[in-house]
């Protein structure tokens, strides 16, 4: 096929702040995980699709298939909806106490939910 250009389940966006391999990066409407580390406006691939534990807010508590929201602000999922960003869904339970979340990104644009 002619034009195929990629799978897209990873793609190379300008870093929005200076980023650490791991971390959630927000860049208009996607949303991924940073392969490496990267300053502020350099190039960083992020992964789109699969599976990754991601930090949480600490009150937050997830049952497998929950919605996970990331919250740009705080740089952490979170189960409130609100201003934040739809990332994916749960695939592990995570108690109100627990560092991380493990989350099936879904690889689809996102905004932040009303």
């Amino acid at each position: 096929m002619k034009n195929f250009v990629q799978p897209g389940d990873t793609v190379v966006v300008a870093a929005p702040a200076a980023v650490n391999s791991g971390d959630g990066v927000v860049v208009g409407a996607i949303f991924g995980v940073a392969v490496n580390g990267a300053a502020n406006g350099a190039d960083v691939p992020i992964k789109t699709m699969g599976v990754f534990d991601l930090p949480k807010a600490g009150g937050d508590a997830f049952a497998v298939g929950d919605r996970v929201y990331w919250s740009a602000g705080a740089n952490e999922c979170t189960a409130t909806a609100t201003g934040n960003y739809p990332i994916g869904t749960a695939v592990a339970a995570a108690a109100g106490g627990d560092a991380t979340v493990r989350v099936r990104l879904d690889g689809i644009a996102t905004v932040p939910a009303a």
